[in-house]
């Protein structure tokens, strides 16, 4: 497994396109901060539940199924060290509730009509040289209880492993939600996705952000 790259070198000509592939990395400069860690929570799924199943990076489709429910999602993340650089070959998870409010999990009951069959609910891939990854996926909806919100958890041999939970920014639901309510004002911002409009492919919404991990 390939190890840390060069400091990172931003451009700014971010522009949506058909698949929204040409989404710009993220400024670092913007937040140096740790994710901060959280648990995996109840719905993570066990490796040995997966199975042969779709984990790829796209969860808006599972085998032939598709596509999703829900406004689609671009996410592209960017792993990188406190210090700047970016870190390649870091494996990246991301799960969700899909549109209707329900995990993708064993202990959570199949029954139709309460869950999108069409949405894959786990994702997985390896970050490239410049740190970044691509996730399509769709807008976190609110659970009960919880803001909407993405779980991630990223492994390296440089920082072991590290869970956290992406949340958008500005969302009416953060203030209410008591996860986000215990993280002071830098770690909200280390954890806040800015959406922006995205156009093609089916897309709603595009996304990029920066993973911060221990130097």
């Amino acid at each position: 497994m390939s190890t840390r790259r060069r400091f990172l070198l931003v451009t700014a000509s971010a522009t949506a396109s058909a698949t929204a592939a040409s989404l710009a990395l993220p400024a670092l400069a913007q937040t140096r901060r740790v994710l901060p860690p959280m648990t995996d929570g109840p719905f993570y799924p066990p490796r040995r539940w997966r199975g042969d199943a779709d984990w790829d990076a796209d969860l808006t489709r599972t085998g032939a199924l598709g596509p999703a429910r829900g406004e689609h999602l671009a996410m592209l993340v960017q792993v990188a060290d406190t210090r700047g650089r970016t870190i390649d070959g870091a494996e990246v998870e991301i799960w969700q509730c899909d549109a209707l409010a329900a995990y993708r999990h064993p202990g959570v009951r199949a029954e139709p009509g309460r869950f999108d069959p069409g949405f894959q609910g786990f994702g997985a891939g390896r970050s490239a040289a410049d740190g970044s990854l691509r996730f399509r996926t769709i807008r976190p909806v609110p659970y009960p209880g919880r803001t909407p919100h993405i779980h991630v958890k990223l492994r390296h041999p440089s920082f072991g492993e590290l869970t956290s939970q992406l949340f958008l920014a500005g969302d009416p639901g953060n203030a209410q939600d008591f996860l986000w309510r215990r993280l002071d004002a830098g770690e909200q911002a280390s954890l806040a996705m800015q959406l922006e409009p995205a156009t093609g492919d089916g897309l709603k919404w595009q996304a990029r952000h920066a993973l911060i991990v221990p130097a």
